[in-house]
């Protein structure tokens, strides 16, 4: 089969290098890559938001299967447009994207299925957002509608952190609405399933760290590493998972007409109460990606196939006993301002150690070097027989890469590792 991958990140990386193992792949390529990607595909110069390149480079390289990863040119339409040519391809729909695109379609569709999610609002109405800040004080959660590289969501532990926000996310959806909504206490996983129609094949489950720094700290980011399993996501929570929230969310969307075919990203909040829609995503998380892809023993390619086929329902996936971690390589200053273009050295050393790969996430070459190209610039991924030392590996490995302008947190797994210990 000829392959094309969309994306340029940690999470394309993982996937080229779980694609390039497939015993069906004839050609890989990819747009717009990265160095890391590059060493799996064929690296091609196309504008993904000119649909009509993509569709031109699929027929003209007899491409079988479109691999589209990040999210915007999934709510863009780029599915619905290669579908009409009849090319397949591994993603969703315009429509069924939404449910990343838009917190308040998701909100929506959860209050009219009955499916567990924290208690909101909707508004595009400063004032009336302060008066219902005023009235249920902090902590709060305010939400951004559309896309914001997982930067869209303000969690205001205090009140007046609260109405300071207000104007913040206002400016961050434009005219779109905004979401307030009751703040969840619990523990945080990621859980993930390939979706065609009514079918869902159950993937596995994660635990990502969303602030900036050590100890849960900091502004959010798009993530700062993860591990999968998640020891939280019990057999009993997975079934409540798929009973109360995907299946009714595949449902929903399948008898709406508008039918969700590829991953689905659920985040969660395990409350004291039960498992909690946080939110969807539709496309594999990034970092989770990089952890789930070492652990699949089956071949990603032949169930991206039979995710497209509708063919979910005969299908299985196995996952290797191991714990992966990867921890995110960032640029000093991410998630805010941050300066690109700095020599990367020591990746080739860091691979060598056992159970660990790194995955480029914003690189780029500059002549024969390897240089920072983005905030979250590398992912060392490791496995190991537990927490700890697939975490002692992915962390040995981390001292091996010489780049002074990167940070990272130390602290990646400290729930497992807890846990562990407790043992």
């Amino acid at each position: 089969m000829n392959v094309l991958l969309i994306g340029s990140g940690g999470r394309e990386h993982a996937l080229s290098w779980k694609l390039a193992a497939s015993p069906l792949l004839t050609k890989l390529y990819a747009t717009p890559g990265n160095p890391g990607i590059a060493e799996d595909a064929e690296i091609v110069p196309l504008k993904v938001e000119d649909h009509a390149a993509v569709i031109a480079f699929a027929k003209e390289k007899k491409i079988d299967l479109v691999v589209i990863g990040p999210e915007a040119p999934l709510t863009a339409g780029l599915a619905d447009a290669l579908i009409v040519e009849k090319i397949k391809v591994f993603g969703p729909q315009k429509i069924p994207a939404t449910l990343e695109g838009s917190k308040s379609f998701t909100k929506r569709l959860c209050a009219e299925h009955d499916i567990p999610t924290a208690g909101f609002i909707e508004t595009t109405s400063r004032e009336e957002a302060r008066k219902h800040i005023e009235k249920h004080g902090a902590p709060i959660v305010l939400k951004a509608d559309g896309l914001h590289a997982g930067k869209g969501v303000i969690v205001a532990m205090d009140k007046k952190e609260a109405l300071m926000a207000v104007d913040q996310v206002f400016a961050m959806g434009g005219d779109a609405p905004v979401v307030i909504e009751e703040f969840l206490e619990g523990e945080e996983a990621s859980y993930f399933c390939f979706v065609h129609g009514e079918q869902v094949l159950p993937l596995a489950s994660a635990q990502d760290h969303k602030r900036v720094f050590d100890n849960d700290q900091g502004p959010n980011t798009g993530g700062m590493g993860a591990y999968s399993p998640a020891p939280v996501f019990t057999k009993a929570i997975e079934k409540i998972v798929l009973d109360k929230i995907v299946r009714p969310t595949a449902r929903a969307l399948a008898q709406a007409g508008t039918p969700y075919s590829g991953v689905l990203y659920i985040g969660l909040m395990i409350t004291k109460d039960g498992p909690k829609l946080i939110e969807y995503n539709v496309r594999f998380g990034d970092p989770e990606c990089q952890v789930l892809m070492p652990r699949m023993k089956d071949d990603l390619l032949t169930l991206m196939l039979a995710t497209v086929n509708g063919e979910l329902d005969k299908s299985s996936v196995r996952w290797r006993d191991e714990v992966a971690i990867t921890v995110v390589f960032a640029n000093k200053g991410y998630p805010g301002a941050y300066k690109s273009g700095a020599e990367i050295r020591g990746i080739e050393k860091a691979n060598e150690i056992e159970g660990v790969t790194v995955f480029h996430a914003g690189t780029k070459h500059d002549g024969d070097k390897i240089v920072s190209n983005g905030g979250r610039v590398l992912n060392v991924t490791a496995l190991g027989k537990s927490v700890t030392e697939a975490r002692e590996r992915a962390y040995k490995a981390l001292s091996l890469i010489d780049w002074p302008e990167g940070f990272y947190r130390s602290d990646i797994g400290w729930r497992a590792i807890a846990r562990e210990k407790a043992k």
